[in-house]
């Protein structure tokens, strides 16, 4: 087969493959998420790069959960791994456990002990941890490493029917503690566990470690291509030697092959499992499915598409060399879809009165475009009044330079409506302006082929809704929820206190038919999705911003 130049590192390796004569059959891929926590942004990285390469070869995709450690594994998380997945728009040809081999890898544990190849260490972890020293200094043999086969064999028994303690012993791979790389210094198989398995219940209280497991499952399923982010690059030793001890030779059985490939990094986030849980139970976030975190689940929530989601990925490319993706490049491609795909909507966030005095106390319905993207969605009527709402920040007492909304003596026009000159305030008691008084001119309606001409008579149009036709909805804004580009190390001082702020905005009354999962652009402001709908006449629409309308990050540089 010919390598094309615009393929990806991991194509042309299979491509090699190919041309050596690897069978384009027996390629096979997997993605193999752990159930405790969430998939998050860079899962999705793996995903495509797995189900995508799949579809290209026309080869089985096997969805196998990685749950060797009953500690915090759960159903719940592999129900919504399943629907994460689905939402991205794929589907996998079969769906495994390494729990459903549990008895193969216990056979293969003692098959390594009667090779003298695998022990069982008496030792606590923090004695085997202070014997592998580092990787420029030689290693410690254990006191048990040379234990007899027979010894080991009983023991390895003891342990798996329950005969010991928690921490009291591990079985141990015997291979080098003089190795440069620490993977390879007897590294843990397996250790004692007595707790519930979410499948097995507690059958077993001996679980394998992910070493042990990931590469013997791989070469289970025939696995060919084993995909793996970079930080796996160092334990490829440790994956193949555990195949090694168990591949037999002249079979139609092929060893998988593993490549790394970049991690996805964004920036102003983490991703780490362990810090999401920090983040929920010290009630910094409220679950796994928060919209300031980058799960696949709070994305959704926040309004993320799959197909914004999937170009981000693809605008990154594959490659072998770690670094940070700025945030803003994620929300260019998610901006970038919604432009084409949201009806526009007047809402404001932060109200101030305007009242039209030479206005007829009287309802006007003037016509507003829908999406100027797509002219097929046609137009839509909104109330005009003498009473309006415009946004606080759209209007100045006193002009400034370079302020160009509305000020006294000035005009704008309303978006669909008309053109307004503001004429006197009127204050309440604290001096906080209470309305402003306006007049507008008749014959600038907007769309109106006998308007006046107004070229360069206003500098700037403003979104608007009618007071009495208004109603209330509950909008939250979100900020970064760390406050600095890099917070993985000590991410806890980088919380942001204002990441959310949960306010009430007042919307045209189209929004009344909005409906859950519903995407909006709100005129002048962002992109906001419908995370909860009115029902039974009762509850007030919930909305979750997605994104502003401008890139706000050169401006807010964290």
């Amino acid at each position: 087969m010919i390598i094309e130049s615009h393929l990806h590192f991991i194509e042309k390796i299979i491509e090699e493959d190919i041309k050596n004569g690897f069978s384009v059959k027996k390629i096979r891929f997997r993605f193999p998420p752990e159930p405790n926590g969430l998939l998050h942004i860079g899962h999705i990285k793996a995903i495509c790069l797995n189900f995508e390469l799949g579809k290209k070869y026309k080869s089985p995709i096997i969805l196998r959960f990685d749950d060797t450690n009953p500690i915090g594994e759960n159903k719940n998380f592999i129900d919504s791994i399943k629907k994460d997945i689905l939402f991205l728009g794929f589907r996998w040809n079969n769906e495994s456990y390494a729990s459903d081999y549990f008895p193969k890898l216990y056979e293969w544990a003692i098959k390594l002990i009667k090779k003298n190849k695998a022990y069982v260490d008496d030792q606590p972890q923090n004695i085997i941890q202070l014997q592998r020293k580092n990787p420029f200094e030689i290693g410690i043999d254990s006191d048990y490493r040379n234990r007899s086969i027979e010894e080991n064999l009983f023991l390895f028994d003891k342990m798996k029917n329950g005969s010991f303690e928690e921490g009291s012993c591990v079985l141990r791979a015997k291979i080098n503690m003089s190795s440069s790389n620490m993977n390879m210094r007897d590294p843990i198989m397996y250790r004692i566990l007595r707790k519930k398995h979410h499948r097995t219940g507690y059958k077993w209280c001996i679980y394998p470690t992910y070493d042990w497991t990931h590469g013997l499952c791989d070469y289970i399923e025939q696995i060919s291509h084993s995909l793996c982010s970079l930080e796996f690059e160092n334990r490829r030793p440790l994956y193949n030697w555990y195949i090694d001890q168990i591949y037999i030779e002249n079979t139609n059985q092929i060893k998988p092959k593993q490549i790394e490939f970049s991690r996805l990094n964004i920036s102003h986030t983490i991703t780490s499992k362990r810090k999401i849980q920090y983040l929920i139970e010290k009630k910094v976030i409220q679950s796994w499915d928060d919209p300031r975190i980058l799960t696949i689940s709070g994305l959704r929530r926040k309004g993320y598409t799959s197909l914004s989601l999937k170009n981000f990925i693809h605008n990154i490319g594959i490659t072998k060399r770690n670094n940070i993706i700025d945030i803003s490049l994620m929300e260019f491609w998610i901006r970038e879809h919604l432009n084409k795909i949201t009806p526009r909507v007047m809402v404001v966030l932060h109200p101030i009165k305007l009242i039209i005095d030479n206005y007829l106390n009287e309802t006007e319905w003037v016509e507003a475009e829908n999406n100027p993207e797509n002219f097929k969605d046609g137009n839509r009527k909104v109330p005009f009044s003498k009473f309006i709402y415009i946004e606080e920040d759209d209007f100045l007492e006193k002009e400034k330079k370079n302020f160009f909304r509305l000020c006294i003596g000035k005009e704008v026009r309303l978006k669909n409506a008309y053109i307004i000159k503001a004429n006197y305030v009127i204050k309440n008691y604290e001096g906080k302006i209470k309305e402003i008084h306006c007049t507008y001119d008749s014959k600038s309606k907007s769309g109106k082929k006998n308007k006046i001409e107004e070229k360069g008579r206003v500098k700037s149009t403003l979104h608007w809704v009618s007071v009495k036709h208004s109603f209330p909805i509950k909008i939250n804004l979100y900020n970064p929820l760390f406050l600095n580009r890099n917070p993985d190390i000590d991410f806890h001082k980088y919380i942001n206190p204002k990441s959310k702020n949960e306010i009430i905005g007042y919307a045209e009354p189209s929004l009344k038919k909005a409906k859950k999962g519903n995407h909006f652009q709100f005129q002048r402001i962002g992109y906001f999705y419908v995370d909860s709908e009115i029902k039974n006449g009762k509850d007030q629409i919930i909305f979750n911003q997605t994104v502003s309308i401008k890139n706000q990050w050169k401006k807010n540089s964290l």
